[in-house]
């Protein structure tokens, strides 16, 4: 199937087969794709919590307000943001690229010393929206790996972050979770399953200048 057909056949899974596991390979894949995202300055302000313990999942689903394909689904991506970007964030970031591309410190220097000066005139709350903005980045591109993949997704902002992030104890890795991606298989009796997707034909979406 080409990318059309993969985005087509692709759609807000309603019920999951909670008998059928994602392989070793396939979740690698949607981590590699989740760390391969574009970020703003390749910061990666982003963490993400790949949840498999049914228990957990359980205890999870009240706090997405029952909805139940988060207990359904193998595997429930949480995307999550850094609650801050330091100086030491950005200094590792730099060292890391002279590490792997081997570039010498005063080609890097400056960019290095604009981008600390940059995030500390920057307020937390700056800091964390400018983040929230790249969650979804990597939402989209998660979204379109597992419909080329044949992987299921439902993605999920209705829920209650503070609990979620207390549950997983993401405030003692300075994290806070932004979205919710169950993966996992369609159930055969999905209601969802089989119907034709709803879409604006492309003359109502899209705006040519020429």
């Amino acid at each position: 199937m080409n990318i059309i057909d993969s985005l087509t056949w692709r759609y807000a899974t309603k019920k999951f087969d909670s008998s059928k596991k994602l392989s070793v390979e396939q979740l690698n894949t949607l981590k590699q794709a989740f760390n391969l995202t574009a970020t703003s300055f390749g910061l990666q302000p982003l963490k993400l919590v790949v949840l498999s313990n049914s228990k957990l999942k359980e205890k999870l689903t009240p706090l997405c307000y029952y909805q139940e394909q988060v207990a359904q689904a193998p595997h429930v991506l949480v995307l999550c943001i850094e609650k801050n970007t330091t100086t030491a964030n950005i200094n590792a970031y730099f060292d890391l690229e002279k590490q792997i591309r081997g570039t010498k410190e005063e080609v890097v220097s400056k960019f290095r010393n604009q981008l600390v000066e940059m995030y500390q005139n920057k307020s937390e709350e700056e800091i964390q929206q400018s983040a929230i903005f790249q969650v979804y980045i990597a939402l989209g591109n998660l979204l379109t790996v597992c419909a080329v993949e044949k992987i299921d997704s439902c993605p999920i902002e209705g829920f209650i972050p503070e609990k979620v992030d207390k549950l997983l104890n993401l405030n003692e890795k300075g994290l806070k979770s932004v979205l919710l991606l169950p993966v996992g298989f369609r159930a055969e009796d999905d209601i969802m399953n089989g119907l034709k997707k709803v879409r604006k034909p492309l003359n109502k979406t899209i705006i040519e200048i020429l």
